[in-house]
């Protein structure tokens, strides 16, 4: 038998024939696995809506459950600081709860009698009749609740009874805080060009956070804007849902489009945290990312027939130019971040999150016996809420400038932190703390100078490092309780105040 040769022609032949064959069936997967990749898409989206708004509204839920539940943490520290002080006088427990809003970031807390006198920083009134909490079948628990003041405000209530607290002679029946609605809407708000919604709702569908539920809702009771929107049966389902406290969800088409809504509770109060989307946003994602799989296997088909390795290698050369360039940009982003975060914006200087990250570290310190030379210099700024008062918020704001100027002139070895409103710190260390003595007395006769002539009055107190000192805000009450020592011995000399409320 003649065994056939294998020609040059054959070869080629067989090569294109093959080459083509095979080009046709990758063509053809391409084209089939894009077809089944638009199918998928379109029915992963109902599935991954409901998801995606679950974990969103969950995870914003908690955010507020967070916020309620450290709140009543800072308000049993408050109790526990107000019982151990000796408060004898109004003028007293006023400068007591003023301090323990500083130190404990808390928005108008206050303190009230048995006969439901209400004690605040700078005012005292019956609250009988401006809080429904005070009834007695309330008080004998924790209480949230929704006031309305000024207006159309909204405030958010914490309260909790306080028994066998007495101050001023008197029993104390319970203390509270009020926290704006408005606030806690700033905290959750989306930035995804208005194409999510969310809000906080009454066990009734009333939206308390006056925030947009989407076009069609935007800020109506829920329930009221989907009557003839969804059926009855599935209105009435989700009514009672919202009553008993249950999660759920609701898809519609409303305007010609499809929205989904999803409802979690919010843990400690009978609100209901929605969060609406468009069923087309996450579809328009999701075929995004399957169109953008699809081009990448078509070019990476043509690339195979084409120049694989010179593109291969071209694409790796650009691919760690690439990776290199984000990942300097995250990290200058991130270092620009973390310089915000800890800045203060009006006066330049560090703040209180960058104060309570240094105050962590010095305690990990103090407590291994690594520092040796410590102090804490407390200020406050004289006559801030007068300025404000007589001559407006931005004279104010340059009293606090210039206060902060003086204060890094003098303290130019320490690190200075604004702390709150007319609230400064400064921490000295090494070749600060060797110098404090001086500088603090130069400082000081400047300040008695500065009274008479009418520039800025800054009251400091000062406290070094003790050895039982077990963390170092034991070193800033020595200081915070010296400030207001100082504070009345300049007020004597003729500094300016607030007027007495």
């Amino acid at each position: 038998m003649k065994k056939r040769q294998i020609t040059r022609k054959t070869f080629v032949l067989t090569a294109v024939i093959g080459s083509v064959i095979l080009t046709a069936i990758m063509i053809a997967t391409v084209i089939l696995s894009t077809e089944r990749n638009r199918e998928a898409t379109d029915e992963a989206v109902s599935a991954v809506s409901e998801f995606y708004l679950e974990a969103m509204a969950d995870r914003r839920a908690r955010t507020i459950s967070n916020l309620i539940d450290n709140n009543f943490e800072q308000m049993e520290k408050a109790l526990e600081f107000i019982g151990e002080e000796d408060i004898h006088t109004q003028d007293e427990l006023r400068l007591v709860i003023g301090r323990v809003k500083s130190l404990l970031s808390l928005n108008r807390f206050a303190l009230v009698d048995e006969d439901d006198i209400v004690y605040t920083r700078y005012t005292t009134y019956t609250g009988g009749s401006r809080h429904a909490f005070l009834s007695g079948e309330m008080m004998d628990k924790r209480c949230i609740s929704t006031v309305f003041l000024y207006g159309s405000s909204k405030q958010l209530c914490l309260s909790t009874p306080t028994p066998g607290l007495i101050v001023m002679g008197k029993p104390m029946k319970a203390c509270f805080v009020q926290i704006d609605i408005k606030e806690i809407s700033d905290l959750l708000a989306f930035e995804d060009e208005g194409r999510t919604y969310f809000g906080v709702y009454s066990r009734n569908g009333e939206n308390l956070t006056d925030t947009e539920l989407g076009p069609f809702i935007s800020g109506k009771p829920i329930f009221e804007a989907l009557k003839g929107v969804v059926s009855d049966e599935v209105l009435n389902e989700n009514i009672r849902n919202f009553s008993e406290g249950i999660e759920g969800s609701i898809s519609f088409t409303a305007d010609g489009a499809d929205e989904t809504l999803c409802y979690v509770p919010i843990e400690g109060t009978d609100w209901k945290m929605v969060v609406l989307i468009h069923e087309s946003v996450i579809h328009d994602r999701i075929r995004e990312i399957s169109e953008r799989s699809i081009k990448s296997g078509r070019n990476m088909l043509l690339l195979i027939l084409a120049l694989v390795f010179v593109l291969a290698t071209l694409l790796l050369v650009q691919l760690r130019i690439l990776l290199k360039s984000k990942i300097d940009a995250e990290e200058e982003r991130s270092r620009k971040l973390q310089s915000m975060a800890n800045t203060d914006s009006m006066t330049g200087v560090r703040n209180k999150h960058a104060y309570s990250e240094y105050e962590l570290e010095l305690n990990r310190q103090i407590k291994e016996n690594e520092i040796k030379k410590l102090a804490v210099i407390v200020c406050d700024v004289n006559g801030l809420k007068l300025v404000n008062d007589t001559k407006g918020h931005a004279a104010g704001d340059k009293l606090i400038k210039d206060a902060c100027t003086m204060l890094c002139e003098y303290f130019n070895h320490g690190a200075v932190f604004r702390i709150g409103g007319d609230e400064f710190a400064v921490i000295l260390r090494e070749k600060g703390f060797d110098t404090m003595s001086e500088v603090i007395e130069e400082f000081n006769r400047k300040v008695e100078d500065n009274i008479r002539t009418k520039e800025v009055v800054i009251s400091i107190g000062v406290s070094t490092l003790k050895e039982d000192d077990e963390q170092f805000h034991d070193g800033f009450e020595r200081a915070d309780h010296q400030m207001y020592e100082r504070k009345k011995e300049l007020k004597k000399m003729g500094a300016p105040t607030r007027p007495e409320s």
